[in-house]
């Protein structure tokens, strides 16, 4: 039997439950012993042993009563924090470099800089194929050798230009590497922020000293931890996306970096399509930041 008052109060009563999770009617239900844990996630079952006024309803009637107050399966988002003491000093230094650089972005230039890998195999993905088990998408993976290369980059926060550089490896001498060709790339600008996280490549001896010759190079760290700050790793989820994830280039390793390279060179004027994808255009608080300094 429904609790009494009203549709609101019944639907209320329902999200409240729902939002504390599966205990111990839900475990009484499932779980196959009396030491069996409650499970992590809600079903229908569990819905319905845990909700005292929908006990009577069947399975198919606790669904439509879901579906009547527009509750659904959806997919979670994650809320992650990051564990640096100084979480909210570095990120009000981000903010106050962005917004530098919107107010003057002939002289200040904000970077958004990391590093990312890939192998030769395929990376196994969604495809489309017809039904059926036989007919499953295949990331195959051809050859002996899973050879990974490397990737270093900096993705411009307000034109969307994107500057890098591959290799094997990516140590101390690509990361230098980069910040000459940094330095190179925006002659005419008074500081150049390099905002990245805190790898200890970042900070060894070579690198600082390399950074020390570049004064117009300024370092700005991210929180640790804390890759939501840093929108070129929505770059490279793109790149894995549209190129690494199930290619049919197991077999021609030469190919597949020709494919990577060509879609990061897409970006070296600069792209607004990149700033949407990434977060630097719209409502995010990075993009607020640059468009209201």
């Amino acid at each position: 039997m429904a609790p009494a008052g009203g549709v609101f109060d019944r639907k209320e009563d329902l999200v409240e439950q729902l939002r504390q999770g599966p205990g111990e009617k839900a475990q009484q239900a499932v779980a196959l012993t009396p030491a069996g844990p409650p499970p992590s996630r809600w079903t229908l079952r569990t819905i319905q042993a845990t909700v005292t006024w929908l006990a009577e309803y069947t399975l198919s009637g606790v669904w439509r009563v879901l579906d009547r107050y527009d509750l659904r399966p959806r997919s979670a988002r994650v809320r992650q924090y990051s564990p640096d003491p100084e979480y909210a000093l570095k990120v009000a230094r981000l903010y106050e470099c962005l917004r530098e650089a919107a107010l003057a972005p002939e002289e200040t230039v904000a970077l958004f800089m990391d590093e990312m890998g890939y192998y030769r195999w395929p990376s196994p993905a969604a495809d489309w194929a017809l039904a059926g088990a036989d007919n499953q998408p295949i990331a195959q993976r051809e050859g002996e050798n899973n050879m990974q290369w490397r990737i270093i980059g900096a993705l411009n926060a307000l034109t969307g230009r994107v500057d890098y550089l591959e290799g094997y490896i990516v140590g101390r001498a690509k990361v230098i590497a980069l910040y000459k060709q940094l330095d190179q790339s925006y002659p005419q600008a008074r500081r150049i922020y390099v905002i990245q996280d805190n790898w200890s490549i970042h900070k060894h001896d070579d690198v600082l000293a390399a950074q020390a010759a570049l004064p117009r190079i300024e370092p700005v760290w991210l929180p640790t931890y804390a890759p939501w700050l840093n929108p070129i790793e929505k770059l490279w989820r793109w790149l894995r996306q549209d190129v690494i994830h199930m290619h049919r280039l197991a077999d021609n390793w030469q190919e597949l970096r020709r494919r990577v390279n060509a879609f990061l060179d897409q970006f070296v004027s600069g792209s607004q399509d990149l700033l949407r994808y990434v977060g630097l255009l719209g409502d995010g608080k990075l993009a607020k930041a640059l468009s209201d300094p």
